[in-house]
């Protein structure tokens, strides 16, 4: 298992990112200013993108494990490595995810705590309806993960 920096077209990887933000238009709002990484295990199976969103904040704006590859840890192998690579240059590492039972749980299991919530944030900036678990997405719950 290897984990990278991306330097290619991330727009190749699409169908991978659109696994954790189905809208493409949300994915163009971050992916040129962010970097990405993969996770190589005999093919890649994980990828992450990361913003620098000042202050010492270093948010996770996409982060997607191919489905068949889900709850083998390559997601939290992520994070540690983004954690690792990126302490001492940022003291907060943030991602923000819909308010789901599946989502927020692994973040805490990664460490991240609850930080805010920016109400209808999926109802006002998708153009559909997002679903999670049964579960219709409203609003944006950020968690974040000293570093």
């Amino acid at each position: 298992m290897e984990i990278k920096e991306y330097c290619g077209n991330k727009k190749r990887l699409l169908s991978l990112l659109l696994l954790a933000d189905e809208q493409e238009d949300m994915i163009d709002r971050y992916l040129d200013r962010g970097t990405m990484y993969v996770l190589d295990d005999d093919g890649i199976k994980c990828e992450c993108v990361v913003t620098d969103e000042g202050d010492g904040v270093l948010e996770i704006k996409n982060l997607a494990v191919e489905p068949e590859c889900q709850g083998k840890g390559y997601g939290r192998a992520m994070i540690d490595f983004i954690a690792a690579r990126y302490k001492g240059q940022f003291s907060v590492l943030q991602v923000g995810t819909g308010d789901s039972p599946l989502t927020v749980p692994f973040y805490e299991k990664c460490g991240f705590v609850r930080s805010h919530r920016v109400k209808n944030f999926f109802t006002e900036n998708y153009d559909h309806p997002i679903f999670e678990c049964g579960i219709q997405l409203v609003d944006m719950i950020y968690l974040r993960r000293i570093l």
